[in-house]
C-alpha cells in the first residue's frame, strides 16, 4: 500500500493541541501567580483576565469595556485603547481567546480528561440553538444599561477564575459569584462546551468580531474521506467536514486538524 495514503496519514504530525494546551496552561498560571507576586512586591503582572496590564500595558476585555461606555455614557480613551488588542485579534484569528487563552477553557480541558479516564466523555453533538449564542450578548448589553451598571465586569468566568484564586489566597474563602463557575461545570453534564456554545457574551462578541477573520480551518473537499473523526472531536459540535469550521462559531482551537487522517483541514490565512 501507497505510504502516502490518505488512512496512512498520521494527523499528529501537526501537534496543534499539545501546543494549545501548553498555552492555555501558561494563561493560567499568570492569574494564578499574581496574587503570589504582588504580595511580594512584583507588579509586573497586575489583574486578571477582564484587566490585565503587563507593566504599563493595559488589555482591557471587550465586552467589560463595550459595557463600561454604554454604562457611563461617555467615551473613555484608556478603555478605548484597552480594547483595541484584542479587537485586532478577533478580527484576524477569531475567538482565539476562548479557546487558546482563556482559564475556563484549560478547565474544562481537564474534565474532558478526567471523564476520558473513566469513560464518561460528554457528548459533544448534543447542543442548543446557535441562535442563543447572539440573544445571549444582546441581553447582557441591554440588562447593562437597564440597570446602569456593567453587569460581566462582576461575572465575567475568566475573570471570577482570578479572583477565586485571590479570594482564595489572602481570604482563605470563596466569593459567591464563584457559583457560576459551577453552573458552567454542570453544563457540560448536558453538553460539551455547552456554556462556551450558548451563553457566554464575550465568546459571541469576539465570533461577531471574527466573523470574517484572516485566518479560518478550511476544507479540502478532493481529499475528505467523511471519517467523521473531525465531527466527533470537534468541541463546539460543527462539523468541520461540510466547512461548518469557517463559520462564526468555530473557535479555531486546530482539534480538528489534529484528529483528520486524511489531511483535509488546514488552518489557511486569507
Amino acid at each position: 500500500m501507497n505510504a502516502d495514503a490518505p488512512e496512512q496519514r498520521s494527523p499528529q504530525k501537526r501537534r496543534i493541541r499539545p501546543w494549545r494546551l501548553a498555552v492555555l496552561t501558561s494563561a493560567l498560571l499568570v492569574i494564578a501567580l499574581n496574587p503570589f507576586l504582588c504580595y511580594y512586591g512584583i507588579y509586573a503582572v497586575q489583574g486578571w483576565y477582564q484587566s490585565i496590564a503587563f507593566g504599563n500595558w493595559w488589555i482591557v476585555s471587550p465586552l467589560e469595556g463595550i459595557e463600561s461606555i454604554l454604562t457611563g455614557k461617555e467615551l473613555y480613551l484608556p478603555a478605548l485603547v484597552g480594547i483595541l488588542a484584542p479587537l485586532v485579534t478577533a478580527f484576524l484569528l477569531g475567538r482565539v481567546f476562548c479557546s487558546w487563552l482563556c482559564p475556563i477553557t484549560l478547565l474544562l480541558e481537564i474534565g474532558d480528561w478526567l471523564r476520558g479516564k473513566a469513560g464518561h466523555l460528554g457528548d459533544n453533538r448534543r447542543r442548543l440553538p446557535k441562535a442563543l449564542l447572539w440573544l445571549t450578548l444582546v441581553g447582557e448589553l441591554l440588562l447593562s444599561m437597564m440597570l446602569g451598571a456593567p453587569v460581566f465586569v462582576f461575572l465575567s468566568p475568566p475573570g471570577l477564575v482570578g479572583r477565586e484564586i485571590m479570594m482564595l489566597v489572602f481570604f482563605g474563602a470563596l466569593a459567591i459569584e464563584g457559583l457560576l463557575l459551577v453552573a458552567i461545570f454542570a453544563l457540560e453534564a448536558y453538553g460539551r462546551r455547552a456554556f462556551c456554545h450558548s451563553f457566554c457574551p464575550l465568546g459571541a462578541l469576539l465570533a461577531l468580531v471574527g466573523i470574517r477573520r484572516r485566518l479560518k480551518v478550511r476544507l479540502d473537499t478532493a481529499a475528505c474521506t467523511s471519517c467523521g473523526r473531525c465531527v466527533k472531536t470537534c468541541p463546539m459540535g460543527l462539523n468541520p467536514d461540510t466547512g461548518e469550521a469557517a463559520s462564526a462559531y468555530c473557535w479555531n482551537c486546530g482539534d480538528c486538524i489534529d484528529r483528520c487522517p486524511a489531511r483535509a483541514l488546514n488552518f489557511r490565512w486569507q
